[in-house]
C-alpha cells in the first residue's frame, strides 16, 4: 500500500512527537501501542494485564515488537497492517480470502479551522477506507483539496443538513469538531449558547443514521456538550456510554509538552494522565503519575505547571490575537484519539487514553475524565483513582462544584429543548 510507505518515511520521527511510546518495564498508555497479533491476548491474559496497573498506568513488560524510538502514531498502524499483508499473502497462496479491516469515518464541521487539519490527519491513516467531511458551507473544497493526497481513503463532501444523512451511512466513528472557536476574552462557557444547539442537532442525526458509530465530542465547551449529546442519544434509545467520548487527548498532549521542557526530558519518554474535565480546574494532570518516575523540586513548581496545562487554551487565543484558539494542536490530539480508536475497533487489546466519559467514578459527576481502556465495543474498563497526592487530592475536591454546574447546565439545556419540541 503506497501510503504505509509514506507515512513511514514522510512521518518518521518528526511527526507527532512524543507521546507514543512504551517505557523500559511498563506499557504506555497512550495510543502507540507496541504491535501485538490480533488474538494473542486471551480474557485471562487481559485481565491481568488490567490488573497490573499502578495507579493511572499499566506495568506489564514491553513487547519485543515495540520499536522505543518510534513517535508516530500511525506507525503502531502500519506494522499492525504490514503483520495483517503478510497474513494475507500467506493465505492467498493456499487459496484462502483474509479480509484487512479499514474504517469508515465522519468529520462533522470538515470546514472549520479543527476540521480541515483533522481531516488531513486522518486521511493520512491506513486504517481509513472512507472519509466523509461535512460542514454547512465551503467543504467540497476541502475535500478536492484532500483527495488528491495519494493516501488510500476515499474522500467524500456533504454539504448541508440535507447531506447529513448521506454522510453519516455506514460509518463507524464520527469526530465532531463544529462550532465556533474561542476569542479573546472568552470562557469556554461563553460558546455554550451556540455551540450547544450545534452539538444537540448533530448527535440527533447521529442517532437516527449511524446509531452504532463511535462519537468523538470536541466542541467545547465539553464539560456540557458531552452530557448534552447524552441526553439527545437517550432520548432516541440508542445511547450507549461506551461510545460516547469528550475529547480531552489536548490536555494530556500539553501536559506531556510541558513537563518534558520543565525537566529537561526527551518528549517520548513523558507519559502524563490528566482527569477531570476539558475546562480551566477542570483539568487535572496527575503529575505524581508522570512517567518515567519524575520529582518536582517544590509543590510551587507543580502548582505551575498545574496551572499552565490548565490555561494553555488561553495562552493560546492571547497569542492569536483573536485570529483563532488552538486549531493544530486540537487537532493533532483528536487524531491520535481517532487512531487510538480506530486501533481499538480494530482488536489491538492494548490502547489506554484519557477522555471525558459517562461515569460512576466520582460520585455525583455522572461524567467524568479518566483514563480508559479502549476496545472492539468502545470502552471497556475505566482505571481506577489510586495513590493521588495531598496537592491532587485538593485540586480535585476543588474541580467537584465546577464540573458538576456545567453537566448540569447541559443536561437541563438538552432536556428543555426536547420539552419544547414534543
Amino acid at each position: 500500500m503506497a501510503s504505509t510507505a509514506y507515512l513511514q518515511n514522510a512521518l518518521g520521527h518528526a511527526a507527532f512527537a512524543a507521546t507514543n511510546v512504551r517505557q523500559a518495564g511498563g506499557v504506555s498508555s497512550s495510543p502507540r501501542t507496541c504491535a501485538v497479533p490480533r488474538g494473542s491476548m486471551h480474557a485471562p491474559a487481559a485481565a491481568a494485564s488490567l490488573r497490573s496497573f499502578e495507579g493511572m498506568r499499566a506495568g506489564a513488560p514491553t513487547s519485543k515488537m515495540c520499536n522505543e524510538a518510534s513517535t508516530s502514531f500511525f506507525e503502531q498502524t502500519i506494522s499492525q497492517q504490514r503483520l495483517g499483508r503478510r497474513t494475507a499473502a500467506a493465505a492467498s497462496r493456499k487459496g484462502q480470502v483474509v479480509a484487512l479491516v479499514t474504517y469508515k469515518v465522519a468529520v462533522l464541521g470538515a470546514a472549520g479551522g479543527i476540521g480541515q487539519p483533522l481531516s488531513l490527519l486522518v486521511k493520512m491513516s491506513p486504517l481509513v477506507s472512507d472519509l466523509h467531511l461535512y460542514d454547512i458551507a465551503n467543504v467540497k473544497g476541502v475535500a478536492a483539496d484532500l483527495s488528491h493526497c495519494n493516501t488510500p481513503a476515499k474522500v467524500e463532501a456533504f454539504t448541508g443538513k440535507d447531506e447529513l444523512p448521506a454522510a453519516l451511512k455506514d460509518v463507524d466513528l464520527v469526530i465532531i469538531p463544529a462550532g465556533i472557536p474561542r476569542k479573546p476574552g472568552m470562557s469556554r462557557d461563553d460558546l455554550f449558547n451556540i455551540n450547544a444547539g450545534i452539538v444537540r442537532d448533530l448527535v440527533d442525526a447521529v442517532a437516527q443514521h449511524a446509531p452504532k458509530a463511535l462519537i468523538h465530542i470536541i466542541s467545547n465547551p465539553v464539560n456540557s456538550t458531552v452530557p448534552i449529546a447524552a441526553e439527545v442519544l437517550k432520548k432516541r434509545g440508542v445511547f450507549d456510554p461506551a461510545r460516547l467520548f469528550g475529547v480531552t487527548t489536548l490536555d494530556v498532549v500539553r501536559a506531556n509538552t510541558f513537563v518534558a521542557q520543565q525537566q529537561k526530558q526527551r518528549l517520548i519518554d513523558v507519559d502524563v494522565p490528566v482527569i477531570g474535565g476539558h475546562a480551566g480546574i477542570t483539568i487535572l494532570p496527575l503529575l505524581s503519575k508522570v512517567k518515567p518516575k519524575t520529582f518536582f523540586e517544590s509543590e510551587e513548581i507543580i502548582d505551575k505547571l498545574t496551572t499552565r496545562i490548565q490555561n494553555a487554551g488561553t495562552e493560546v487565543v492571547e497569542a492569536k490575537a483573536g485570529a483563532g484558539s488552538a486549531t493544530l494542536s486540537m487537532a493533532y490530539a483528536a487524531a491520535r484519539f481517532a487512531e487510538s480508536s480506530l486501533r481499538a475497533l480494530d482488536g489491538d487489546p492494548d490502547v489506554y487514553e484519557c477522555t471525558y466519559i459517562a461515569s460512576n467514578l466520582i460520585p455525583d459527576l455522572p461524567f467524568f475524565a479518566s483514563r480508559v481502556k479502549l476496545g472492539r465495543m468502545g470502552v471497556e474498563a475505566v482505571l481506577p483513582l489510586e495513590g493521588l497526592s495531598e496537592y491532587e487530592q485538593r485540586a480535585l475536591e476543588a474541580l467537584k462544584p465546577e464540573l458538576k454546574n456545567s453537566i448540569e447546565k447541559g443536561i437541563e439545556f438538552a432536556k428543555e429543548k426536547a420539552a419544547a419540541s414534543a
